[in-house]
């Protein structure tokens, strides 16, 4: 979590304290983050100052809340990653102004990001404190699958049946993904991949409402991470390969082994 939305972060700035004694993630930019993870480009929060000259025309009407919905929604993008990585640990109390400290803008977008990873069920608020970071049990998580699987499985075998080859061959791109970031090692970018990938095979269904379901049980399934081996990581983005190639091959019998496995593996 490196992102400052005025800037880059100064080097050697010195950890913070939240009033509940917890640590915020050090803030030092680096190469290498937890769990080989590299430093993303895509979750920095660019600096946008909005000056203009005299010879420039204002644009007329009230300004857009462009502006405040994008830095919300970048420092959102950046807590869920902080939180795949482990630098926001279960069972720690952050508030929003420290964090907004940390992030360069005041505590309301913090808060407002925070009041989403409420919703989704990562945090809870803790009142006069800010949130603490959802601890998950190991019975929990496999709860979670147990219900991804009911859900994910039946679509699949059906969509196996129906969808023809050159549709599934279409997502490719997205099952090579997983692999490459499964031998990057970083938890963050794998739990992005593998979304991507499992969204857009249940997207094939026309079901916004089941992707989003789904989506959102995959999502809570990653919080907090599980520390999983690369060899683990890459096994399991090999079944996507696997699963895809029996997608297009038609094989509803191989894809419905491969799915069951799949479910199998996140619940242990």
């Amino acid at each position: 979590m490196k992102q400052s939305v005025q800037g880059s972060a100064e080097a050697g700035t010195p950890e913070r304290r939240t009033t509940g004694g917890s640590r915020v993630p050090a803030q030092a930019r680096r190469a290498d983050t937890l769990d080989g993870c590299r430093e993303r480009d895509d979750t920095a929060v660019p600096a946008a100052r909005g000056e203009h000259t005299h010879s420039e025309r204002p644009i007329p009407g009230p300004r857009p809340a462009v502006r405040r919905s994008s830095v919300r929604g970048q420092i959102l993008d950046a807590l869920r990653t902080a939180l795949v990585t482990g630098e926001l640990q279960p069972g720690e109390v952050y508030s929003g102004p420290v964090l907004g400290e940390r992030f360069g803008v005041s505590a309301t977008p913090v808060r407002e990001a925070m009041q989403q990873l409420a919703l989704e069920g990562a945090v809870e608020v803790v009142p006069n404190r800010g949130f603490r970071v959802v601890e998950r049990g190991a019975r929990e998580l496999a709860e979670l699958a147990e219900v991804r699987a009911l859900i994910e499985v039946p679509v699949m075998l059906r969509l196996a049946r129906t969808v023809p080859g050159e549709r599934w061959a279409e997502l490719r791109p997205l099952a090579q993904e997983t692999v490459r970031a499964a031998a990057d090692g970083c938890p963050a970018t794998y739990a992005e991949s593998d979304r991507a990938f499992h969204g857009a095979l249940l997207a094939l269904s026309g079901n916004e409402q089941l992707v989003g379901v789904a989506a959102d049980l995959h999502r809570r399934s990653q919080w907090p991470p599980v520390r999983r081996l690369r060899a683990y990581l890459v096994a399991d983005a090999e079944e996507h390969i696997a699963l895809l190639d029996a997608l297009i091959a038609g094989d509803v019998d191989v894809v419905r082994g491969l799915v069951t496995e799949h479910f199998a593996g996140a619940a242990s």
